[in-house]
């Protein structure tokens, strides 16, 4: 596992939400409930962005479809289950899938988020 520092920790306050990139990754950054999470921004159904997805039982939800995925695990929770009706259609175009998560710890100030090479 390589260890690469992204942000220093000042820049990602509670709540606070960044995009970084390592490599050709685009990874999503969140501080939540005291935790610093770092998880692909694109979600797995359509690659559409994350980042301003809502955070609902322990799940960050995308904004387009709702599919949610556990924050720790990148687990599906739920899958394309919106628009009404036509959610169950969209979820068909792409299997379900989990988040890509990333492993994170703070160095000297900064946030290092643990990606394979």
């Amino acid at each position: 596992m390589n260890w690469v520092k992204v942000l220093p920790q000042s820049e990602l306050t509670p709540d606070a939400r960044k995009v970084v990139t390592v490599g050709q990754r685009k990874i999503l950054l969140l501080q939540h409930g005291g935790q610093v999470y770092a998880m692909d921004n694109g979600c797995p159904h359509l690659k559409l962005p994350l980042k301003g997805g809502k955070i609902q039982d322990g799940a960050l939800v995308c904004p387009f479809h709702r599919s949610a995925f556990d924050l720790k695990t990148g687990n599906v929770k739920a899958w394309s289950t919106f628009p009404p009706l036509v959610g169950s259609l969209l979820g068909a175009i792409s299997t379900e899938k989990p988040l890509t998560v990333y492993p994170v710890r703070m160095e000297g100030g900064s946030i290092a988020v643990g990606v394979e090479d």
